[in-house]
């Protein structure tokens, strides 16, 4: 199988402060995953100035009456904050990624060389972004988090017309932390069924148990929010992994990744076939046993090794007659 495509979300769990966004990356690189991802946008662009927060930014900040524009905009990343991130990235050697969330910064993603683009949840239904991230991506990554089927139907319609055909389809559900019963992570079948294209997983949820259970039911491509600190303020900290655990989760990805790799042959593996005889039982004296006694259910008995005759030809063995003396625990021998 190929190896499943582990994106850190580091997101803005940076808390506007580049030291914060340097540590993450190196701790994403410590993890071992394939992207540490962060936020791109202008909150201008974004969200309208009386904009509500959600009830899990607002149990996760402080400011409670702040709007979602004045949160949002002491989260933004400059464009010389990009590029500082960017070539710390290369310096310790791991992908940079980012989401945009409006069309300039779409363009400028683009500008800067990204030849990926995740679309977000919250973008599925923007025709002008879809369009936008269509005529500047050729390959696309659609997060599906509040959406039915329809929903992603319509997004990937867009795609199609620009001829788009590397587009992966990642299951999600929008709510930081998402409880275990809402996960539903069967659906991430169903879209794989009705759309034909790559599926993964975009996880909110508390712990790794999810992700992991994720790639063995096929996805290739995981997502997940991590943080340096889950009791730091900030909205999406409370939902996200703390470095440690993103690393247990690559380790425990890469592990099922394996596990999930063999031909799906039946058959003994070649670590296990020198357990056999050790683990499998043979046909053995049950006590001392005199040549020329017939063997009968009150003198042999089965017990390991498993290098003499198999338990399976007990009905063969029974009734025959010993052509040789046996102490207890040797193996019969027919010969």
């Amino acid at each position: 199988m190929n190896k499943t495509l582990i994106i850190a979300e580091a997101g803005v769990n940076h808390n506007g402060s580049m030291s914060n966004a340097f540590k993450l990356i190196d701790a994403a690189k410590l993890a071992g995953v394939d992207y540490v991802k962060f936020q791109t946008f202008k909150s201008e662009k974004l969200v309208s100035k009386s904009a509500l927060k959600a009830n899990y930014q607002i149990q996760n900040t402080a400011n409670e009456k702040d709007t979602q524009f004045e949160m949002l905009k002491n989260l933004e990343l400059s464009e010389k904050h990009h590029e500082e991130l960017i070539q710390y990235c290369k310096k310790i050697g791991i992908n940079f990624f980012s989401t945009a969330f409006d069309l300039e910064s779409l363009q400028y993603l683009k500008d800067i060389g990204l030849d990926l683009v995740k679309i977000p949840s919250g973008e599925i239904t923007n025709l002008p972004y879809l369009r936008k991230a269509a005529e500047l991506f050729s390959r696309i990554i659609l997060s599906t988090g509040m959406s039915n089927l329809s929903d992603i139907e319509a997004a990937v319609n867009v795609f199609k017309l620009k001829g788009i055909e590397d587009i992966t389809i990642l299951h999600c559900n929008t709510e930081y932390p998402t409880p275990m019963k809402d996960v539903n992570l069967m659906a991430m079948l169903t879209i794989k069924e009705h759309f034909k294209f790559n599926i993964g997983y975009s996880d909110h949820t508390l712990g790794i148990e999810v992700p992991i259970a994720a790639v063995a039911l096929g996805a290739t491509i995981i997502e997940k929010h991590f943080t340096l600190d889950r009791t730091m303020e900030g909205p999406d900290h409370a939902a996200s992994l703390e470095p440690n655990e993103l690393k247990l989760m690559v380790d425990a990805i890469r592990n099922i990744e394996l596990a999930i790799s063999g031909d799906g042959i039946k058959q003994p593996s070649e670590s296990e076939k020198k357990n056999t005889e050790i683990a499998r039982k043979s046909i053995v004296a049950a006590k001392s046993i005199l040549k020329g006694t017939v063997f009968s259910t009150d003198n042999i008995t089965v017990k390991r090794p498993g290098n003499g005759i198999s338990p399976m030809q007990w009905d063969d063995v029974i009734g025959k007659i010993s052509t040789k003396d046996y102490q207890e625990d040797e193996l019969i021998d027919l010969n």
